[in-house]
């Protein structure tokens, strides 16, 4: 399938069905918490694809695009928030994506967002920006495999999902991969163009004319969580560590491996994955 045609797919995002159980309960509320109802959509990319998405519009007509949950949560108000939750609500029974562990998934994908925003805080770059361009960096893999189920079945076969060469694998297969999905459907969601740009090049973010420090972030971020899912031991990690993006942000492999104490998801955020 060419991208355009994926692209135009309008696949639907699946939720985590017990992040929106939380959500309505919350929102059921006479006085719902503003600081819960965000941080329970910072764990869930669909969630927060949605609500910037919709804060972006031109239903709100802002003068500048927003990248972060808190701030559209601000701009959207609680009744159109409880649209977007019943609403993904209706779509909960549809949890799983062939091919794909979705708990893992959206585990590796909040942990991804976290490692993004304490890299950018080491670089001086906005960590809002990336926390959200983490946990959505890698939606258009779901997407991938809603829209091309046969052809991503097989090449799972091969390689897994969240493996360190998968990038590669899929460009060399379709001549396109996760990334320029991603960024495809930001670009139509109306996000800040920072975002898009990291997106689109988050897994060669200094090669050719690309320079978008933010991509480098979270490419380093995307190293560290697959090389944890994959178990990898130290001398891995050293040999698969992408030491030329690295050196661009002055950020060498113990620095990246020192955010991880306080980073991995917590045994009650990865509760609400089940």
């Amino acid at each position: 399938m060419e991208l355009n045609e994926l692209l135009a797919s309008r696949t639907a995002l699946p939720s985590i069905p017990r992040v929106v159980a939380l959500l309505l309960t919350e929102l059921d509320r006479d006085e719902p918490d503003l600081r819960r109802v965000g941080q329970l959509v910072s764990t869930d990319p669909a969630l927060t694809a949605r609500m910037l998405q919709l804060a972006n519009s031109a239903y709100f007509q802002l003068a500048r695009r927003i990248g972060g949950v808190s701030e559209a949560l601000a701009i959207l108000g609680m009744e159109h928030v409880r649209s977007l939750v019943a609403g993904a609500a209706l779509g909960t029974t549809f949890k799983s994506v062939p091919g794909m562990n979705m708990q893992q998934f959206w585990r590796y994908s909040l942990d991804v967002a976290k490692l993004s925003r304490l890299l950018a805080g080491i670089v001086k770059l906005n960590q809002n920006a990336a926390f959200t361009t983490g946990l959505l960096h890698a939606v258009g893999e779901l997407v991938m495999h809603l829209g091309m189920h046969a052809e991503m079945v097989q090449l799972n076969e091969a390689m897994p999902p969240l493996d360190l060469r998968r990038a590669k694998a899929e460009q060399r297969a379709f001549g396109y991969c996760y990334a320029q999905v991603s960024a495809g459907f930001a670009r139509e969601w109306q996000f800040p163009e920072s975002i898009v740009d990291a997106l689109e090049y988050q897994t060669a973010p200094f090669e050719e004319d690309a320079y978008e420090p933010l991509a480098g972030v979270v490419h380093l971020a995307t190293w560290r969580a697959r090389a944890r899912e994959a178990r990898l031991d130290e001398k891995e990690m050293a040999v698969t560590f992408p030491d030329v993006v690295g050196l661009a942000l002055t950020l060498d492999i113990d620095m990246v491996l020192q955010q991880e104490p306080i980073d991995w998801t917590s045994g009650q955020e990865a509760s609400q994955f089940a």
